[in-house]
């Protein structure tokens, strides 16, 4: 039996209402018609706001946050998240509120809304790993039941080098199967598309051929069927070959983490290259990486993938033959390693992930699927790359995700104002995505950016 959670709303105008979730998900609830669960806007729910709180979800583990709602947010009578008479929504938004970790039987109370909790273990291998997140590798021996935590406990720092080197020494089938034949040449730094992961340069032994390995770190124990399923992913991003895109070379699953093979790129990542010219980029440079990216991105596209994690920091660039090739990473490999359940509950607790590149329709359905996502998400980072600002006003402890379901981007003539007037048209038209996106597809974004560009 899989692992699931389930709501049941005991009270209120929806009484009788369920909710389940058999797989990794996330919701808002409140009163906007994009909320699910979404309470009836009505006169006698007032008293739950529009965007009132989230829950993150990654069976049979849940968590949830106020976002600063005028009423507050209760967990069996004790209140979460509640801004002062005397603020306004806006300033109620910027105030830091707790997360909770929810359990069996716990009653979530908004208005005069009551959710009860229930959850239905699967034995475990779904649940938090003890350590603070570690591997069975790393952490050593078995599992024990997961404990409940009523707050959210920042993971453990691990260095992962000795340990990879030391399967890396082994032979046979303790080996990795995908790093046979390589040795380690030095650590590169963070896996940018894992926050838990780390990046090596390696080197074939019998070739001198360099490539990167990249190391994910499951933060569950990983279920045999969602890791063949995130391993049948990978090899449809293994298959796609284009002159704008990070190859994916090989990869496995050993001793507990998953062990990717790519090509390395010696000219680091965008985001580097930004703090090395002072936090940004002129438009014409910025604007030529771009169009590179959006031709791997395209291409990734028309094989009916999508990429679901572009920042620059996933566009690198490589020297081939004195020429410069931007790439864009491997395509879905951070978003495959989500929605398997690798990440835990990713979009909160201390290494929970940021909005900043995420359109309004991402945020409200994690598994949204549509290529549109990763065309503004693209837009975005042009945006980003020209500024050194992201397109919306992200301010200090106000909640990121209500940020992007609340207000527009800023136009970007406001931060540029020696911006062309053509280009800051396209961008800003791109960076519209309420109530929907206006640019549907790579080829659309990358023909508007060479028409203004000319």
């Amino acid at each position: 039996m899989h692992a699931k959670v389930i709501l049941t709303i005991s009270q209120g105008q929806l009484q009788g209402e369920i909710f389940e979730f058999d797989s990794r998900a996330t919701c808002i609830i409140g009163r906007a018609q994009e909320c699910h669960p979404r309470i009836p806007d009505r006169r006698s729910n007032r008293a739950i706001s529009r965007y009132h709180c989230l829950l993150d979800i990654n069976p049979p583990a849940i968590r949830i946050r106020d976002f600063g709602s005028k009423n507050g947010t209760f967990v069996n009578g004790a209140k979460i998240g509640q801004r002062q008479p005397h603020q306004t929504a806006q300033q109620g938004a910027k105030l830091n509120f707790p997360e909770y970790d929810l359990t069996d039987g716990d009653k979530i109370k908004i208005g005069n809304t009551v959710f009860r909790v229930s959850v239905e273990a699967d034995g475990g291998p779904s649940a938090p790993l003890p350590d603070g997140g570690l591997s069975p590798l790393l952490s050593g021996g078995n599992f024990p039941a997961p404990e409940h935590n009523r707050s959210c406990a920042p993971l453990r720092a691990i260095n992962l080098r000795d340990t990879v080197e030391q399967l890396l020494s082994q032979t046979g089938s303790d080996r990795p199967s995908c790093c046979q034949g390589y040795a380690i040449q030095t650590t590169l730094g963070k896996a940018s598309s894992n926050k838990y992961g780390e990046v090596h340069l390696i080197r074939r032994t019998n070739t001198g051929e360099k490539s990167a390995l990249k190391i994910m770190v499951p933060q569950v124990a990983v279920k045999e069927s969602a890791q063949n399923w995130f391993l049948a992913e990978m090899e449809k991003s293994k298959l796609l070959r284009h002159p704008n895109l990070v190859r994916l070379k090989n990869f496995c699953f050993a001793n507990g983490l998953f062990f990717l093979v790519e090509e390395f790129c010696n000219g680091g990542n965008v985001e580097e290259l930004m703090a090395q010219r002072g936090g940004k980029l002129p438009p014409n440079e910025a604007v030529a990486i771009v169009l590179q990216v959006l031709e791997g991105l395209s291409y990734g596209h028309s094989a009916g993938l999508v990429h679901g994690n572009l920042k620059p920091s996933e566009f690198f660039l490589t020297d081939i033959g004195g020429i410069c090739f931007a790439k864009l990473g491997v395509f879905g490999l951070d978003r495959s390693f989500d929605l398997a359940g690798f990440s835990g509950q990713s979009l909160t607790g201390t290494k929970g992930s940021m909005p900043f590149f995420m359109p309004r329709q991402q945020v409200l359905n994690f598994k949204y699927a549509e290529r549109s996502v990763d065309v503004w998400a693209a837009a975005a980072c042009l945006y980003y790359m020209i500024t050194g600002t992201y397109p919306r006003d992200f301010t200090h402890n106000r909640d990121p995700f209500l940020t992007v379901l609340t207000t527009e981007a800023v136009a970007i003539a406001k931060r540029c104002p020696d911006i062309p007037r053509p280009l800051a048209k396209v961008i800003d038209w791109a960076l519209v995505d309420n109530p929907e996106i206006q640019l549907k597809s790579a080829v659309d974004l990358k023909n508007a950016l060479l028409k203004a560009h000319r």
